[in-house]
């Protein structure tokens, strides 16, 4: 992954939390970085192991970290560093989450080397939409339930987000249901 993102994980926690907890995030992560550079690619497992200590540290769950990740991303990175491609997408939620299958291809103008998921809709309705989540990476999930709140937080909409399939049921991807 790029290093914006874990460049994100880190000012998740220094704002939330101080920059001693993330000290300790990243001692106890074992990364030895000590700044992020944003275009830069990084291994994943660096991502995952910033996960796996920021739950530690917090005492929550891996999942919970991804989700309240998520969210941080679009309420935060998303609006500081994309707010042209975040304000392109839709006026509204539905509407974003129609043309969220093209969002990568824009982004990867930015990121050439990107390797990102893929995203399709179906069963469109006028309060619920079902995002098809396609990952090369795994249990990422709580991470896209993360990214769906912060979408209806950003156009303040209140949202449930229920996962009516999952990669650990033997299925190829990831189904929400997306109601609001």
């Amino acid at each position: 992954m790029y290093g914006i993102v874990n460049k994100a994980i880190q000012d998740l926690i220094t704002e939330n939390f101080g920059e001693e907890k993330w000290e300790a995030v990243k001692e106890r992560s074992d990364i030895d970085i000590d700044y992020f550079l944003s275009n830069e690619p990084y291994d994943d497992a660096v991502t995952y192991k910033l996960a796996i200590a920021a739950s530690e540290e917090l005492g929550i769950t891996v999942g919970e970290v991804l989700i309240v990740f998520g969210e941080y991303w679009i309420l935060n990175t998303g609006k500081q560093k994309y707010s042209a491609l975040m304000e392109s997408g839709g006026d509204n939620l539905k509407d974003f989450l129609i043309n969220l299958p093209n969002f990568h291809n824009r982004v990867m103008f930015i990121y050439p080397n990107l390797t990102p998921p893929e995203f399709r809709v179906s069963n469109v309705e006028e309060k619920s939409i079902y995002v098809h989540y396609h990952s090369k990476r795994e249990g990422l999930q709580d991470f896209v339930k993360g990214l769906l709140q912060g979408l209806g937080k950003f156009f303040g909409v209140p949202v449930t987000i229920d996962l009516i399939q999952h990669r650990g049921d033997g299925f190829s991807h990831e189904i929400f249901k997306v109601n609001w």
